[in-house]
């Protein structure tokens, strides 16, 4: 099945276009992971699980291919169909399908898996997610129907990933009290030892059920991974030259013009590329947390994100590597442009009394320090714009009229960052604005964030080719007050919220560029972040031991396309 378009790959394929069907298997992949971990439950609000689970552990009933907008083909199913009135989705189990000990995959543990998803033991994101289904029926020992509150164009697929897991891997605990109980699951590979916060080891299970479907031929060929956790990714790169581990995924600039050299590279040991891909790139930016009062302004917000100067910091941070994010659905589509017109403005035209007029006669572009002097220029308009709010500063230190001094405390996980935010904090200066930016440990972090205690965050919302129902969990009303989602900046805008519903009940593909048209330039005016920046480009080194498929898919991430898709030369 696909989203509004005729799927790519016919019923009778062989295999994914972006695999090698005769790649060998065999041999031992090593892995960084950063941070910690304390759980072996991916699906919990409580804890921070352990890397690679969800990849190699956990299967869906359809897998989804990475080389569409939004396709999908059997997995656990090998047959599914969506009713005539749009109202549920039938999926019949392969009889082949079995779990890591043995037993068959049946329908009680579809439903056994959504009723753990939707229960408040696990992460409420899931409750978000799947939130227009009502209930799930076994019709018989390997049929299920999942039965929905209301017509949803893409909840057919959505259902279909939903992750699979054993009712017996519980052991008579409750699903909250499983973060130490090996999975029992119906994927590729099981855990086979960890030790917490150091290491988790993956073996392959030889009697994996689905090695030879379509939708596996080619995949997952290594016998063992290993993922080794570090605290510091500084540290990890130094790791990764030594040998410690085999693939590394580069996030920050100034490494991977600076630091990915050495005797190592200059030999071919160690292989250093850029892969394209067409990924949308979604919104990465400074999340400004609306729940405090000092930010509930969208005029004091519009005035942060202009004493932010992404040029200087491109030339002489990032060596010119990034483009500044534009859209809430950068590098595609998807996103807004101009002024709103033709079915675009009709749709926001409904909402025009709860809009500011700003949306309909206002280009919206991230703030820009090209041009010499823009940025004092930008400064000056952000003081204006926090005078008008109720800002001004005193003594050299911007107040309120109760005399509140302006402070942003950041909440940061990646050291990196500091040297970004360093020279912001300068430009904040010269407004009378003081930000406070430290690093602290993943579980402080992951505390923090899950419960919205911080001013400012680093953050990015990921956008796939096909957005839907994960809108709700970044963007909608009910996640802002739901703890653990993905709702940072803490929006509550019932047009948000209305436009979501837009995206997600698109009848076809034209219609939900519209809808994304719009949802995007409405998000981008309520300024709710510091906009940063995106690559078009995966940059990776990796030792020169393995094979690579000759093709790449279009939207995929390197480090999830070598677990399913690389192999040992």
């Amino acid at each position: 099945m696909a989203m509004g378009y005729t799927p790519k790959y016919a019923e009778n394929f062989e295999h994914f276009d972006y695999v090698n069907p005769n790649a060998k298997k065999g041999g031992a992949l090593t892995l960084s992971a950063f941070g910690t971990f304390d759980s072996l439950n991916p699906f919990l609000l409580k804890g921070i699980s352990a890397a690679g689970l969800g990849e190699l552990v956990f299967e869906s009933l359809l897998e989804k291919s990475l080389d569409e907008p939004f396709s999908e083909y059997g997995l656990l199913a090998d047959d599914f169909s969506l009713a005539d009135d749009g109202l549920s989705a039938t999926f019949h189990l392969n009889p082949k399908a079995r779990f890591s000990n043995g037993k068959p995959v049946l329908a009680e543990d579809v439903k056994f898996s959504f009723d753990m998803l939707m229960s408040k033991q696990a992460h409420p994101q899931y409750r978000i997610y799947y939130g227009d289904v009502d209930r799930v029926e076994v019709l018989d020992e390997r049929t299920v129907r999942f039965v929905f509150k209301q017509k949803n164009p893409e909840l057919h697929l959505i259902v279909g990933e939903i992750p699979v897991f054993s009712r017996d891997w519980l052991q008579g605990k409750t699903f909250k009290d499983a973060a130490e109980i090996k999975p029992v699951a119906s994927g590729p590979y099981v855990v086979d030892k960890y030790e917490i916060g150091k290491y988790i080891h993956f073996k392959r299970n030889p009697d994996y059920w689905a090695k030879d479907l379509p939708v596996r031929k080619g995949m997952y060929n290594f016998d063992r991974i290993v993922f080794k956790y570090y605290k510091d990714t500084t540290i990890a790169l130094e790791a990764f030259k030594a040998g410690e581990f085999d693939f590394f995924y580069e996030n920050y600039s100034k490494r991977w013009a600076r630091d990915h050299v050495g005797p190592k590279y200059e030999s071919g040991e160690i292989i250093k590329k850029e892969l394209p891909h067409s990924n949308n790139a979604g919104m990465q930016g400074f999340a400004i947390n609306t729940r405090r009062d000092k930010f509930r302004d969208v005029r004091v917000r519009k005035a942060l994100s202009l004493a932010f100067d992404f040029a200087w910091s491109n030339k002489h941070l990032f060596y010119n590597q990034y483009v500044r994010a534009y859209s809430y659905f950068s590098n595609s589509e998807l996103a807004s442009s101009g002024l709103p017109q033709g079915d675009e403005l009709a749709l926001l035209e409904k909402y025009r009394d709860r809009l500011p007029a700003r949306v309909f006669n206002e280009v919206w572009r991230p703030p820009s320090t090209d041009e010499p002097g823009a940025l004092r220029r930008n400064l000056i308009q952000a003081r204006d714009l926090l005078r008008e709010a109720g800002w001004t500063v005193r003594d050299g230190v911007l107040k309120n009229a109760k005399g509140e001094a302006f402070v942003i405390n950041v909440l940061l996980i990646q050291k990196g960052f500091e040297r970004i935010f360093a020279p912001y904090a300068k430009n904040l200066a010269k407004l009378g604005i003081e930000l406070d930016y430290r690093t602290v440990d993943a579980s402080l972090y992951e505390r923090r964030a899950k419960s919205f205690d911080f001013d400012m965050m680093v953050t990015s919302f990921p956008a796939s080719m096909s957005p839907g129902n994960e809108l709700r969990n970044m963007f909608s009303s009910e996640a802002a007050d739901t703890e653990g989602s993905r709702n940072y900046p803490g929006i509550k805008d019932p047009v948000v919220d209305a436009l979501i519903d837009a995206v997600i009940n698109s009848p076809n593909r034209k219609r939900l560029v519209t809808a994304a048209h719009a949802l995007d330039r409405v998000l981008l005016h309520g300024e709710y972040l510091v906009p940063n920046w995106f690559i078009n480009k995966h940059r990776i080194a990796y030792r020169d031991i393995f094979g690579i498929p000759g093709t790449l898919p279009l939207y995929y991430e390197p480090d999830s396309w070598l677990l399913k898709s690389w192999w040992m030369k």
